[in-house]
């Protein structure tokens, strides 16, 4: 489970935990290494003839971390935020010492990657409550139904 909402887009533990990845598995042996880290917030509210059918809320803190072994990689994932990370970087070198050779696989030049990252505003950090969502879905099927020839 997420920690409190305050905390929601504090991804601190997430980027602590993704670089601990990638140091245990170079340290295991893995020729290089990158890690992804995810956190999924989810609410929604089904309405049906104006009353709610369905309430639902998911949360999770995901992480996946890519080895390469020579032309061998191997990806592994995880939402265990407290697993040892030397575990999920030796699990990742024995998948990728048995995998295929991949004349393609590999991490960028360290020269194409992105230096500056633009604000893009992609983030709305006002999260709707389930009272505005029920608000919202009872108004979309009121507007639904007024359209002639809609029906359930």
């Amino acid at each position: 489970m997420l920690a409190p909402a305050t905390s929601l887009f504090d991804q601190t533990l997430l980027l602590d935990r993704a670089e601990r990845l990638v140091k245990a598995a170079l340290s295991a042996g893995a020729d290089a290494a990158d890690a992804v880290a995810v956190r999924s917030l989810s609410l929604s509210v089904e309405v049906r003839d104006g009353a709610v059918e369905e309430s639902e809320s998911a949360e999770s803190d995901d992480l996946g971390l890519r080895v390469l072994v020579g032309s061998r990689q191997a990806i592994v994932s995880s939402n265990d935020l407290s697993g040892d990370p030397a575990g999920l970087a030796e699990r990742a070198l024995a998948m990728a010492r048995v995998a295929p050779e991949d004349k393609f696989a590999g991490l960028a030049d360290e020269r194409e990657l992105a230096r500056e990252f633009p604000d893009l505003d992609l983030i709305d950090r006002r999260l709707p409550g389930v009272a505005e969502l029920e608000k919202l879905a009872r108004r979309a099927e009121e507007t639904a139904l007024a359209v002639k020839g809609v029906t359930k």
